[in-house]
């Protein structure tokens, strides 16, 4: 571990961004939430459930509100057998789906909340026919993080031919399209294009 310009030896965890922790992070999730979600699901559920894991990320969606709460509540046993646990700060129960917003709306409440899931703020949204639609935007806060990284960077490389500097970042761009290239996203993606060149033109 690297903290402060210091190395330190670790004898736990694995290290932040590092192959090994999302690879020992599928290995155990596929027997503490997998295979029990699926039981979970065949045995206990009477509406629709949906499971969308990403090695330490997940979200399940419910039909129903009650098994919803019902599940969060086992879910949390389920870990503790694994000596796992959930952030304090990210389990959220929140509607959302297709008749969210007009439930929502007879009931005097406002829009349906969004959530954030792999780098992506989702939202429900329509279609230009008034259908829904799930609508999906980078997360501002990674936005933000991804052109302060693009500056500093910047600026490190501020003596090197400008051809280089182009050519790194094309493929910070092509990068950045290529996984938030989501449909919907497509202001974002342009606003980010549109910040790297102003701050390239700045640097140069």
């Amino acid at each position: 571990m690297l903290e402060d310009g210091t190395w330190t030896q670790q004898e736990e965890g694995t290290p932040q961004g590092g192959s090994a922790s999302p690879l020992l992070a599928n290995l155990y999730l596929h027997y503490a939430f997998d295979q029990w979600v699926q039981q979970w699901r065949r045995k206990k559920a009477l509406g629709e459930v949906i499971v969308v894991r990403w090695a330490d990320d997940f979200i399940v969606g419910f039909e129903r509100q009650s098994e919803a709460e019902r599940f969060l509540g086992e879910l949390k046993e389920r870990l503790k057998k694994f000596g796992l646990e959930l952030h304090s700060e990210k389990p959220r129960l929140l509607e959302f789906g297709r008749h969210a917003a007009e439930r929502r709306e007879r009931r005097g409440l406002s829009k349906p909340e969004t959530f954030n899931f792999l780098g992506l703020t989702h939202y429900c949204g329509k279609s230009r026919k008034g259908w829904f639609t799930l609508t999906r935007h980078t997360m501002r806060q990674r936005l933000r993080a991804k052109l302060k990284e693009v500056r500093a960077e910047l600026r490190r490389r501020r003596h090197d031919p400008i051809p280089a500097v182009g050519a790194w970042l094309r493929s910070v761009v092509d990068g950045h399209f290529r996984y938030y290239g989501v449909s919907g996203n497509i202001q974002a993606l342009k606003g980010f294009r549109y910040e790297v060149l102003r701050t390239w033109q700045w640097a140069l």
